[in-house]
């Protein structure tokens, strides 16, 4: 399917679904990314479902702009096209085989809801009353950190040792949910609401210099310090499988 034709969640799921297959087939890592974020999709499928969001027909909408902006990106640097610098921290970090899975989940989160959510909601908003958007937007966040959580337990099922490594290293593992988890969901409304009353010719530069930003909060995932560098090196000697294992475990 073209990405530039989606417009509903079912295609989005089904765009996810390639773009997994695709990752197993090169044993490529920025397939983990894609595992969780279908996830993620299903999820707010389901809470649409159920009526868990105040606008459902609007949440659909979010999430089909949101996502177009991870599966625009993954399209461009598979032909090797300029995306935006967050996505190109959290591509680049495909390359290299020291970080852990974790890493490469959190640096896909940096670039999606430090920079894209912000972007998209503004979007979904334009001529609209914003502040009716947070709750729904605070739900998209709550979804995608529970989330993350499951994954390290999926995880933890190949790699027994892994939980009891990070409880003994003090949750490192929280510290770099919360960092992305608090400060994203925060910063990213903070960002949607300046760009929601930003006349349009100023849209562009103030999108070019958030993604400046985030980019440089990439450092804290691929460079978080000293002991926890150590602690995740552990955990990478010890993770079991292909990257197409790890892939399949996640989906």
């Amino acid at each position: 399917m073209n990405p530039q034709q989606i417009t509903t969640i079912d295609e989005v799921i089904a765009v996810l679904d390639e773009i997994i297959l695709k990752s197993e087939q090169t044993n490529d890592p920025s397939g983990y990314f894609a595992a969780l974020y279908q996830k993620v999709t299903i999820k707010v499928k389901e809470g649409i479902a159920a009526g868990s969001f105040e606008d459902g027909p609007r949440m659909e909408k979010l999430d089909v702009t949101f996502a177009k902006r991870y599966i625009d990106a993954w399209f461009l640097h598979q032909k090797c096209e300029r995306v935006t610098q967050s996505w190109q921290e959290a591509f680049d970090l495909t390359n290299q085989c020291r970080p852990i899975v974790l890493q490469h989940l959190l640096l896909g989160m940096n670039a999606h809801i430090n920079l894209d959510l912000g972007v998209a909601a503004a979007e979904i908003s334009k001529g609209k009353n914003i502040a009716d958007l947070k709750n729904d937007f605070n739900r998209i966040n709550e979804i995608l950190s529970s989330l993350v959580h499951e994954v390290e337990d999926d995880l933890a099922e190949v790699w027994p040792t892994l939980k009891l490594i990070l409880k003994l290293a003090g949750n490192i593992d929280d510290f770099m949910v919360s960092f992305s988890m608090k400060l994203a969901r925060d910063g990213a409304w903070k960002f949607a609401n300046q760009l929601s009353t930003a006349p349009d010719d100023q849209i562009g530069s103030l999108i070019e210099a958030r993604d400046q930003k985030v980019a440089d909060k990439a450092n804290i995932i691929t460079n978080p310090g000293i002991i926890a560098t150590i602690v995740m090196f552990i955990i990478r000697v010890m993770e079991r499988g292909s990257v197409t294992d790890k892939i399949r475990k996640l989906t």
